[in-house]
């Protein structure tokens, strides 16, 4: 997977990449069968355009679950697949994953790849936060750091994109972080992380899972789509005042799926995937189909 604003290039990539591709296909039933066993909670699939003319915005978790699992909801619902825009960095790992990646769908985020994407009404995915969402300090569960990112924005308007934001409440809880970031080792954590990989904002906090070990805590996941917000510019607006404008109504959006999802869980018998309660999941009044 590179980077590149060559639109053949991203719809035909190389034969072992479309190897990968044909795999994961046959794979899919049981893909399936297996999501359809732990129960997710999903919400607002009708939302999406039917058209799959949209740009989904979403939330990093610390394990990255979300981005399958909106890929397969909506090849489940609209049968398209999902583009997720990857950090740069990821055009940098070694072949197996960047093949792997490519063979998902996964497109190294540019503004010269989003814009032939938009052109060809592609369905994409897209994390603001970037990297730097994924590893969670304690108290920064479902936390949005955007740091003042709004290019999303600014493509989706210069495209009339519609963004639909989605977002995931399950993934933070897979593991406990035991330090905060203002701490002596949280800092002592930046600090190294900065040394070694030149990258301060991507400091991998410590955490446990079951007890004192690193297996992942039982948890079940929460998806909802949002309504999509539309990016049409009004006339009298400027397009900077409107790019931010959009990209604010996407954050409290997004902020306002979270802060739902997480009152839906705490109410949800089955949100720790008891199997006694598995009869007593909560469900969205129009639920998934199966």
């Amino acid at each position: 997977m590179t980077e590149t604003s060559d639109i053949a290039a991203i719809m035909n990539p190389p034969e072992r990449v479309q190897a990968l591709r044909r795999t994961l296909h046959s794979a899919q039933p049981t893909i399936t069968a297996l999501i359809n066993l732990y129960r997710p909670y999903v919400d607002g699939l009708k939302n999406l355009p039917r058209d799959g003319r949209f740009l989904l915005v979403g939330n990093h978790t610390q394990i990255g679950i979300e981005a399958p699992l909106i890929s397969h909801f909506i090849h489940r619902e609209l049968g398209r697949r999902v583009r997720p825009l990857a950090e740069r960095a990821i055009g940098q790992a070694p072949e197996p994953i960047r093949d792997m990646l490519a063979a998902y769908g996964a497109v190294v985020g540019s503004p010269e790849s989003a814009r032939e994407l938009m052109q060809n009404n592609e369905s994409m995915l897209v994390f603001p936060g970037g990297g730097r969402e994924l590893p969670k300090f304690k108290n920064e569960e479902y936390t949005l750091r955007w740091d003042g990112r709004s290019g999303f924005a600014r493509l989706s308007v210069e495209s009339d994109y519609p963004i639909v934001p989605v977002g995931l409440v399950g993934g933070d809880d897979l593991y406990e972080s035991l330090l905060t970031r203002d701490s002596r080792l949280g800092q002592l954590s930046l600090k190294l992380t900065e040394r070694l990989f030149d990258r301060r904002d991507f400091a991998p906090p410590l955490m446990r899972g079951i007890g004192p070990t690193l297996i992942p805590r039982p948890h079940r996941m929460y998806l909802r789509f949002a309504a999509p917000i539309s990016t049409i510019k009004p006339h009298q607006i400027p397009e900077t005042v409107w790019v931010e404008n959009v990209k604010q109504q996407t954050q409290d959006s997004l902020e306002q799926i979270l802060a739902e999802l997480q009152e839906v869980r705490a109410r949800d018998p089955y949100r720790t995937l008891n199997p006694l309660a598995w009869r007593k999941a909560i469900f969205p009044a129009e639920p998934c189909e199966s």
